[in-house]
């Protein structure tokens, strides 16, 4: 069987800040079509990671490709036109303050597309709609927002521009643990219905044991562990140990098993 084909491809890649290396000759590949987790300690690079493939942090070293295209071998409208196939929920969300719900959604259509008032109006209350919120939240100003809502908001503007790639960063993070399923929930069903490829940025075990595929655990820099959960279990590593064989783990996994008997 043929390997799935690669959305995203990176190789040796190196970041840092000062004396400090972040990442130290990192590679990674993500599969078109899957929900990848990238689980690591805090601190420990996953956000980095995130940033520097969207070109938001400079690299000292590596390629990086994403969706055939080498980032590094092509000019500003080459740039432009890849950006535009990815779409970016940022960890607090990082709604502007001063627009509503509706225009947040506009913005990255303002920024790409020619189309008139109206039509951009409605597909920004499609993708909310998109995100199971409601005609009445459209006119709302983040600061009116609860913080499942903000979440929301943010992924209908990730979606704005119906793109292949979607990176989330820290999704669940500041949510109850309701609010975190529904969003994993919606998460899911968005990757199966219109096909996107996820890269998800996360310390949440309920996330990456729901709905990844698989999951790239950072340590040191690098990509000590990748796989399915079953491979995070049986991974030597000490970090990856810890984290996955944990007495929280094994809280949660105890919890579920529990939840899972029939009354």
């Amino acid at each position: 069987m043929s390997e799935p084909s690669i959305a995203i491809k990176v190789r040796d890649l190196v970041v840092g800040f000062g004396r400090q290396t972040v990442l130290d000759h990192l590679s990674l590949d993500v599969r078109r079509g899957e929900i990848l987790g990238v689980v690591g300690a805090s601190g420990g690079g996953k956000t980095v990671f995130l940033r520097t493939v969207i070109g938001l942090l400079p690299k000292r070293a590596g390629t990086i490709e994403v969706l055939g295209v080498d980032l590094d071998r092509v000019g500003e409208a080459a740039r432009r036109a890849i950006e535009r196939r990815w779409g970016v929920l940022f960890q607090q969300g990082a709604l502007f303050s001063s627009l509503t719900v509706r225009q947040n959604v506009e913005f990255p259509m303002r920024e790409y597309l020619d189309i008139s008032d109206a039509l951009r109006a409605e597909v920004a209350m499609a993708k909310l709609e998109m995100v199971g919120l409601n005609p009445d939240d459209a006119e709302k100003f983040p600061a009116e927002l609860s913080g499942g809502m903000t979440k929301r908001v943010a992924l209908a503007r990730a979606l704005a521009l119906d793109p292949e790639i979607l990176f989330l960063d820290e999704p669940t993070s500041g949510l109850d643990p309701i609010a975190a399923g529904d969003f994993d929930s919606l998460v899911l069903t968005l990757q199966q219905t219109l096909g996107v490829t996820v890269v998800m940025a996360t310390h949440d075990l309920d996330s990456l044991s729901t709905i990844c595929d698989r999951i790239a655990a950072l340590a040191d820099g690098r990509v000590v562990a990748e796989g399915h959960m079953s491979d995070m279990l049986a991974s030597t590593h000490p970090w990856v140990r810890a984290y996955f064989r944990g007495k929280r783990a094994q809280h949660n996994a105890a919890l579920a098993a529990e939840q899972s008997r029939p009354v």
